[in-house]
């Protein structure tokens, strides 16, 4: 039979390894966030990644969309058919747009510098 600390001790392990792993499931994504970005006339407008994998955006054409992480890349695709990517270069960050249909590791039809505010 165990004794009463064997099963306390076990006990007491699993909850933490919960508590870990439950943290680690909240930790905000570096791209989660409101981000200032230009379009290909540029003018600016805002992207938002909430933490629930919705996206939105202030720009006429594609105002939502969802989102996820790939690989240190904010992989962003809208209800238009549209792809957006936003991708650390170096210190900063940057916008990528493919159109409806282009491959997203082909060329981006859009690029402007990706501001997180």
């Amino acid at each position: 039979m165990k004794s009463i600390r064997t099963i306390l001790s076990t006990a007491l392990v699993a909850g933490l390894a919960m508590v870990i792993a439950s943290l680690a499931s909240l930790a905000a994504s570096e791209f989660e966030g409101v981000w200032a970005v230009k379009d290909s006339k540029d003018r600016p407008f805002e992207i938002t990644l909430a933490a629930d994998g919705k996206a939105t955006s202030t720009q006429e054409k594609a105002k939502e969309g969802t989102w996820k992480e790939e690989g240190g890349v904010a992989v962003i695709t809208w209800t238009t058919g549209w792809t957006t990517k936003i991708i650390k270069e170096g210190d900063h960050y940057m916008k990528t747009v493919y159109k409806k249909g282009v491959p997203i590791d082909g060329p981006p039809s859009n690029k402007s510098d990706a501001v997180k505010k």
